[in-house]
């Protein structure tokens, strides 16, 4: 695509108007030739709608492994043979220091992230006083990934003191089977309505890599703007050992760049997250990230994967002339009160 469209149609996006399916197809014919008037474009739509500052937040592995899906990129499923063994539980005490620790390093957001297919009644309770308790601090925002919820499960979380959570769709409605024949695409999209209606804001986004085509990355990207969801997070795959997308190439930096800066023309006023897969990837190229478009990213470990040091991340800040967004964030206008929970600090369930 010749830069011309390209400033065409971003013109109209800044110009608040949404683009078409068939302007987003377009935008996928972009050839390399022209990817930095893509990136550039981009980068002005950010700038435009979220200003310069970004954002970064960190999560908590609090239970890893035995996982009942067979998310075919997942090394916590039972269903393969990966360097995850058993099950592991964090102490309550050690996700709040995680917490903690993620505020010391600049994250607006921290994450309590559980596997499995959904939270039993008894894990949201479990995970209750540690939640009033990272809230009560008032030093950074207080997430949960825990799986598909019900509605009931959704208000009890909103109760809690939950501010957002994340449950990503992960690819389009088509190629979802391909990748997980456990549950369904529309479990989780009912979910995220669960979540909404219960006032809590929406963090969803996509793995990319799993074998998908641009039209599912279209299919999501437009699925994610109809819902609403206010925080994109963009993983790219890092292909596990034992699981069934071992083999799968990982993505050229380039179409990583060309994802994110597609996402930000279809989604130009929400935050898009760049989260695991970053340093396979991206290599040299993660400080790209904000040229194509993100304002947003994960900083720290990632469930079963190290992430690079803080330190490294906070001096690709320095260097890009880039200052954080910290915490507190505006709250959703229908997000409910914070309870007063008296945190009752005891054992967890081992390692």
């Amino acid at each position: 695509m010749p830069a011309d469209p390209i400033a065409s149609m971003a013109g109209q996006v800044l110009a608040d108007t949404p683009l078409s399916r068939p302007q987003a197809e377009r935008l996928v014919g972009t050839g390399p030739e022209h990817l930095h008037e893509l990136f550039r474009a981009a980068s002005k739509i950010r700038q435009h709608f979220l200003g310069r500052r970004v954002r970064c937040c960190s999560i908590a592995a609090a239970k890893v492994g035995r996982c009942p899906e067979d998310c075919a990129f997942c090394s916590q499923s039972a269903h393969y043979k990966t360097h995850v063994r058993g099950l592991s539980v964090l102490d309550p005490d050690e996700v709040f220091q995680a917490a903690m620790n993620a505020a010391s390093n600049g994250a607006e957001a921290f994450g309590v992230v559980t596997s499995g297919y959904g939270p039993t009644d008894g894990e949201i309770e479990h995970w209750g006083p540690t939640i009033g308790r990272i809230r009560a601090t008032g030093r950074i925002g207080l997430c949960a990934s825990m799986g598909v919820v019900t509605e009931r499960q959704a208000r009890r979380l909103a109760e809690l003191g939950v501010q957002r959570y994340n449950l990503n769709l992960q690819t389009s409605r088509r190629h979802f089977p391909n990748i997980v024949k456990t549950h369904t695409y529309d479990q989780r999209r009912q979910s995220l309505r669960h979540l909404q209606a219960a006032g809590i804001t929406l963090c969803s986004g996509a793995l990319f890599g799993m074998g998908e085509t641009w039209a599912d990355r279209l299919d999501l990207a437009f699925e994610l703007r109809g819902l609403g969801v206010e925080v994109v997070p963009i993983n790219l795959l890092v292909p596990i050992p034992g699981t069934p997308l071992a083999g799968n190439e990982p993505l050229t930096a380039a179409e990583c760049l060309k994802i994110i800066a597609i996402y930000r023309f279809l989604l130009p006023r929400r935050q898009i997250k760049i989260a695991g897969g970053r340093e396979l990837n991206l290599r040299e190229l993660q400080s790209w990230i904000f040229y194509a478009g993100a304002d947003s990213f994960l900083i720290g470990n990632y469930l079963t994967t190290c992430g690079r040091p803080p330190q490294d991340d906070a001096q690709m800040l320095r260097d890009l002339g880039l200052e954080l967004e910290l915490f507190p964030q505006p709250v959703c206008p229908s997000a409910r009160s914070i309870p007063d929970l008296t945190p009752t600090i005891g054992p967890g369930a081992g390692i």
